[in-house]
Formats: structure tokens, sequence, C-alpha cells
């Protein structure tokens, strides 16, 4: 049985993020120089997460297949040797691609120093959140928490699903799946154990499907404002917090 098949419902991923936040993303995690992108390694890595982002059932927006088409052809460009007697000096063919992603990093910059003003202190989540007694150590130098983008959770999430027994991705499961009910479950864990690691809320569960659909809720519960995810560190471990601190 494919593991993805039975899956009725959907996230459009635009409402988190956009192709240019994925580039964003991939060059922090490469720490590229964004001046000089190597454009045939973000390529491959760009279509790998649109190959993941499919699997999971997500809406993809028109604009990452547009951004996609548009990495596809730089990398084409920059294949094809330079003429031997240019007329006038060409532009680089990641010019323009650079532009964008230079503007787009300023404008994230600028909404994320808004976003973090409080409204609302009370009720508002603050970032110097409750870290159980062990990770209070391991972050002890830490500055703050590191919000987590949608595209860290895909990326640990297939880490996840890949390390399962392949045995269990042949089991048919028969089990009736409700995304509210799933919702439901990590609201009242979060609310006992008031924060949770990103692991254990998906390890644990009976089947690969269940653990695909409480991703798919985790996504939901992000987009809804419900829970932020964290990290005490880049690529660190991912914790879950509810929004509003009970």
């Amino acid at each position: 049985m494919n593991s993805e098949q039975g899956l009725n419902y959907s996230i459009k991923l635009d409402i988190f993020e956009g192709p240019l936040d994925l580039l964003l993303y991939l060059i922090k995690k490469n720490e590229i120089d964004i001046y000089n992108i190597p454009i045939a390694l973000i390529t491959e890595q760009y279509l790998q997460y649109l190959k993941m982002i499919k699997a999971l059932n997500l809406d993809l927006a028109g604009e990452y297949l547009v951004m996609a088409s548009t990495l596809i052809h730089i990398k084409s460009r920059m294949l094809l040797p330079p003429p031997e007697e240019p007329e006038e000096e060409e532009e680089d063919p990641r010019a323009e691609l650079v532009r964008q992603l230079l503007e787009h990093k300023a404008f994230k910059e600028i909404a994320s120093s808004l976003a973090s003003r409080p409204l609302l202190e009370r009720d508002v989540f603050i970032r110097t959140a409750f870290l159980p007694e062990d990770d209070e150590k391991s972050a002890a130098n830490e500055e703050e928490l590191i919000e987590v983008s949608v595209f860290e959770l895909i990326e640990a999430f297939h880490r996840i699903i890949s390390q399962m027994d392949k045995k269990e991705l042949l089991e048919i499961d028969l089990e009736k799946l409700s995304l509210t009910d799933i919702i439901n479950e990590i609201m009242d864990q979060l609310s006992v154990t008031k924060n949770s690691t990103f692991e254990d809320l998906l390890q644990g569960k009976k089947s690969r499907r269940r653990i695909i659909y409480t991703f798919l809720a985790i996504l939901e519960l992000i987009k809804l404002r419900m829970i932020k995810a964290y990290q005490t560190s880049i690529f660190g471990v991912i914790r879950i917090f509810p929004a509003v601190e009970s």
C-alpha cells in the first residue's frame, strides 16, 4: 500500500513560506555566499524539497514550480561556454535571483522585527519560555530560542519517517483518523507538558500514516497560530510550545 494513499487532507504550503524562503533556507543550511550561489547544488536540493512536499500531499503553490523552472534555466545558462568574442560583458545569470533574494531577506528581517514587538505581553507567547531542566543546562549559553521554518519541519519529518522499520511501510493501516482528534491530542499533551520535542510528538505512533497525520496536524496548528516551533540553536532539536501560555 502506498503510504500516501488515503490521505484526504492537504495544506497549502504558501500559507507558511514561499519559494524565496526555501532558497534562503537552503543558502543558510549550506552556509553559502548569497552573492555566489552554486546553482547546480541549490537546484538539486530545491527539487528534492519539492518531492518531499508533494509526497506529504501538501498543496504546492504555482510559484514553487515557476522557481524550479527559473533555477533550471539559470543552471543551463551557466553550463553554456562563454562566447569567444563577447561584444559586451554579460550579466551573471544569477544576478536577478540574487536581487530578489536580498530584497526578500530584507523584507523578512523588517517583518520579523515588527512581529517581535509584544502587543499584549500577558497573552502573547514569550520566547524565554520554560524549558525542562536538562534543556536549560544545554541552552545556558544560548541567547534565545530561534523560530523554526516549515522547511526545517519538513526536513526533520523526512529524517524521522526514513528511519522507520521498512516492514512497517508494508502494513495496511485500517485505523480511521481524524485530523481534529489528533489536533486535540497534541493540544492536550502540551497543556500538561507545556512543551515537547518535535520527535516526541511523532514517535511512538502506531503507524506511518498516523505519523503523517500528526505532522499535518502540527502544520495546521502552526497555521492557526496555536503552537510555535523553536530551536535553542540553528539546526538543533526542535521543540513545540503552545502559542499562548496557560
